[in-house]
Order: structure tokens, then C-alpha cells, then sequence
């Protein structure tokens, strides 16, 4: 499954958890958090999955540099575990 975010609609977490819930079906009990979404994506979504952020830039200035990279780092530590793991079907993330 691959799934496009478009930078310029992902201005707050919650606007990313909104789309990654609807996009990857989290159901209605997600917790809409960081917490919550590494446990989705780490064990619970069906692979392969690509991310592509695109004008992820856009995305970086209205969350701040901060949240931003606490995002940044949870989607690429879901993709280091499935390449640790030696899973065929991966996760996997691009940002453009």
C-alpha cells in the first residue's frame, strides 16, 4: 500500500492522525498520540506499507521543528525495526 501525505494538509499532529487513521484504517479506539501511533504502525498494520510525505518542508514549519522530528524519527524507527526484523514486505517512509 503506498500512501501520499500532502504537506500542506498536515499543519498539527492531530491533522496527521486524522489522515494516517483514516488512510490505514486505525479504527475508532485509536488514541490519536505518538505512543499510539508507534504501536499501530510497529504491529499492527499490514506491510508492505510506503509513506511519501511530500512538501514534507510545509509540513516542518507549521508543526515546528521539534514535533516535526518527533514524527520524523517515529516513522523512520517503525522503518529501521522492519529492516532489523528482516521482514520481505516492509514499512518505509520518504520525505520530499
Amino acid at each position: 500500500m503506498r500512501i501520499e501525505i500532502d504537506g500542506a494538509a498536515i499543519l498539527s499532529q492531530r491533522d496527521l492522525h486524522e489522515f494516517l487513521s483514516r488512510a490505514l484504517d486505525f479504527g475508532p479506539y485509536y488514541g490519536a498520540n505518538l505512543s499510539a501511533l508507534w504501536d499501530r504502525l510497529s504491529t499492527d498494520v499490514e506491510r508492505p506499507v510506503e509513506i511519501v510525505w511530500k512538501e514534507s518542508e510545509l509540513s516542518r514549519r507549521a508543526l515546528g521543528e521539534s514535533e516535526f522530528e518527533k514524527i520524523r524519527d517515529l516513522l523512520l524507527r517503525v522503518q529501521s525495526q522492519d529492516e532489523s526484523f528482516g521482514l520481505s514486505h516492509r514499512f518505509s517512509v520518504t520525505f520530499e
